[in-house]
């Protein structure tokens, strides 16, 4: 009652996502992870009020982010490689609930994508996640990174770009969601992606592409 109350007074519709609940074998991957992040929470208490990065391996890859926003008092970073949306939402309390951060800023889609959901299923699974979160902590705002156009993936941007347009669609009625577009200045003018701005792999980014990251999102922190 509790939750339906909120969706209504909030204006928050969305489809139920439709993927299944992971078993315990699912995570076994980020035990190691999930561990080492508990320990550093035990050795170093972060404080309520800082900046949460969540996501998938761009997040997790991302060295010394915690450090490259200056501005902010409080960054924590919190990456799982190979991970979905679903993923975040299920261990919610454990990654960002804890930290009752003012903003979670979240990179993942990527892999949804990858592992054939449809933009629309990406959009239902962020939906998820966010109303969820919002649920438990009311005054924290949310930033979607939008999903990069990765080389070796190509063939998957044309559903990039659709869940991202579907993502910040959603965002753009919702004044705690924010979208931050990385997309459209990672790729040339005919729309191919810019292969400096990655590793060898042409999935991960390379330093040029977070300075490249750290440029855009760095004024939408303040």
């Amino acid at each position: 009652m509790v939750a339906l109350a909120f969706l209504v007074f909030s204006g928050i519709g969305f489809a139920q996502s439709p993927s299944a609940p992971a078993t315990p074998d699912a995570d076994a991957r980020w035990r190691a992870d999930l561990a080492a992040f508990e320990a550093a929470d035990h050795d170093h208490p972060q404080p309520p009020g800082g900046v949460l990065f969540v996501g998938s391996s761009s997040i997790r890859l991302w060295n010394g982010l915690e450090q490259q926003f200056g501005h902010v008092p409080v960054v924590i970073k919190r990456g799982l490689g190979g991970s979905r949306i679903d993923d975040f939402t299920r261990h919610l309390s454990r990654l960002v609930l804890r930290y009752r951060p003012r903003l979670v800023v979240v990179y993942a889609g990527d892999n949804d994508i990858a592992q054939g959901r449809s933009p629309k299923e990406v959009l239902a699974s962020f939906q998820t996640f966010a109303t969820r979160l919002r649920q438990s902590l009311q005054a924290t705002r949310i930033a979607f990174i939008s999903i990069k156009p990765s080389p070796t993936r190509r063939e998957f941007l044309p559903k990039v770009r659709q869940a991202n347009a579907l993502i910040e669609d959603w965002a753009g009625s919702r004044p705690w969601l924010d979208f931050i577009d990385v997309y459209t200045p990672m790729t040339l003018a005919d729309g191919a992606p810019r292969p400096e701005l990655f590793r060898a792999d042409g999935l991960h980014l390379n330093d040029a592409g977070y300075a490249l990251w750290r440029s855009i999102i760095a004024d939408r922190l303040r």
